[in-house]
């Protein structure tokens, strides 16, 4: 199971780790704490020593009720740092976490490789059409809605059924337009509760009968700390604890703020 990044095939039989570089002044968690130039290099070398395979730069905060961002600003944001990121860091496999096309595209021809949409093309019409014409891999999430709008449609009558209808439908789409390297990513937190959240992990091997890899974004996450009663802050054991158990389920990579913890996870679970 590989991904083509840059000419460079990825093998994903082997879990790998995406570290979460959001340079948002919105953030659930590190909003505005990567501010600067010199903040965001720290921390992209950080992850890079330990152990991480993808950077996932996010230029919009997509947590609920977010608050909405202009394509001119996200585009502001995020193509001066990738440049600035691949210019200290010229091997790194960087990801673009965005809905829009138009910033897809500018992130992929200025160094980019990855294209990572929460709304798997519901969003942007043009979305999966940019991707099949840059030919790199696209990551589709599950969610409904918008960020302003999702927490109001966590309705289902069987969610991983639903989202498995989902999937199909959009894999199906994704493939007739010559899309080759798919991910999937179930969304926890977008448009769901903690029951569902909860439910969709317990049954995450299921989303393997799609015959793709799966990207779990769990970090730090709410369905960890409301569950615990704490915050964002110490969140960090509960992240690794369910990282762990969605390895065993097969995922395939790890979306995480905390690479280090990531790393180790994955090497203890390849151990058994």
């Amino acid at each position: 199971m590989t991904i083509n990044c840059r000419s460079q095939l990825v093998d994903l039989t082997v879990p790998k780790v995406m570290g979460i570089v959001n340079i948002t002044p919105n953030s659930f968690f590190d909003g505005a704490k990567y501010s600067d130039n010199t903040s965001i290099l720290n921390l992209v070398e950080k992850m890079c020593v330990e152990g991480a395979t993808f950077i996932d730069i996010g230029a919009y905060s997509s947590k609920p009720s977010a608050e909405f961002v202009s394509e001119e600003e996200e585009l502001k944001r995020l193509i001066a740092i990738i440049k600035l990121v691949l210019k200290h860091f010229p091997e790194i496999l960087i990801s673009v976490d965005t809905f829009r096309s138009s910033v897809a595209r500018a992130g992929i021809e200025n160094g980019a490789c990855i294209i990572n949409d929460i709304s798997a093309g519901s969003l942007d019409e043009c979305m999966m059409q940019t991707v099949a014409q840059l030919q790199v891999p696209y990551v589709m999430m599950h969610m409904k809605g918008t960020s302003q709008t999702m927490q109001s449609l966590a309705l289902y009558e069987n969610i991983t059924k639903e989202m498995l209808f989902y999937f199909s439908q959009k894999v199906a789409q994704a493939k007739s337009i010559g899309i080759n390297d798919l991910i999937i990513d179930p969304g926890f937190g977008f448009a769901k509760t903690l029951h569902h959240n909860f439910e969709v992990m317990n049954n995450l091997e299921l989303f393997k009968m799609l015959e793709l890899p799966i990207l779990i974004g769990v970090s730090r996450k709410s369905m960890i700390y409301k569950t615990l009663d704490t915050t964002a802050e110490f969140a960090l054991n509960g992240t690794s604890v369910l990282n762990t158990i969605a390895l065993q389920k097969g995922a395939n990579i790890l979306r995480v703020h905390d690479v280090k913890e990531a790393v180790e996870t994955i090497k203890l679970i390849s151990q058994l």
